[in-house]
């Protein structure tokens, strides 16, 4: 997705979306407020569902940039939404936009390494594009594995990982395999021209899904425009089975 005002999306570009100068350079040059994909309204009730606002669960938000979303996270009664990005130039005017509000905190961060954090730190992580960044740019089965593993390693045991993408099953599975998760299926229509849509679908009622995703399509259609949302919950018993000692 191309902000606004933005050129024209190139190969070479999109190679760039997993590095911080290009991000940098990219929030100097037109600060102004930019969500991607989709908009808080239109995510909130499947986010109640999953979870609901409860005080002292924090949530973490990767790849924040200067989206309002974490600023409706807040206004709809989520207490402590932690901010990661990339980019010092927009955590440094975030940090400036939300002083006032000590719900929000926003702290410069690469989400491959995310050592500043404990193990099971939140109990939800939400990521509007920046898995899909990484997949843009080089190395992006290792970068996205590394992405992957320190969400797993931060999120409380059924803590919940929410995957905003264009990625259709086929090609988002086989990287959220490999991890312990319980995967349901969300799809929501995007957005016309940044404004919120008209759901013709409820976004709160998983799509059926199997092994290779197969189901997916009969359910939304060859050529639906949608962007897929994969909610998965952090399974630990599987984890611990296999790092358990072997018995003599």
């Amino acid at each position: 997705m191309t902000a606004p005002n933005a050129p024209p999306t190139t190969t070479t570009t999109t190679q760039a979306y997993g590095e911080s100068w290009y991000w940098d350079n990219r929030y100097a040059h037109d600060p102004s407020t930019f969500d991607w994909y989709q908009k808080y309204p239109s995510l909130a009730p499947l986010l109640r569902l999953y979870f609901p606002p409860t005080p002292h669960h924090p949530i973490l938000v990767v790849g924040c940039g200067n989206s309002a979303f974490s600023e409706g996270l807040v206004d709809d009664g989520y207490d402590e939404v932690v901010n990661i990005d990339i980019s010092s130039v927009v955590i440094e005017a975030m940090q400036k936009k939300y002083a006032n509000r000590p719900q929000l905190k926003y702290m410069k961060m690469d989400v491959r390494n995310m050592s500043a954090f404990d193990t099971r730190s939140f109990s939800a992580v939400i990521d509007k594009g920046t898995l899909d960044s990484l997949l843009c740019g080089h190395n992006s089965r290792q970068n996205a594995g590394k992405m992957l593993e320190e969400v797993w390693r931060v999120l409380k045991d059924k803590g919940v990982y929410i995957l905003i993408t264009y990625g259709s099953p086929a090609y988002r599975l086989p990287l959220l395999k490999d991890l312990s998760w319980t995967i349901k299926l969300h799809v929501i229509e995007k957005l016309a021209s940044g404004n919120s849509s008209h759901q013709t679908t409820d976004i709160t009622c998983p799509i059926p899904l199997d092994v290779n995703g197969g189901s997916v399509e009969g359910a939304v259609g060859m050529k639906a425009d949608v962007h897929y949302i994969y909610v998965c919950i952090k399974d630990n018993s599987e984890r611990v089975k296999d790092e358990s000692p072997m018995e003599g």
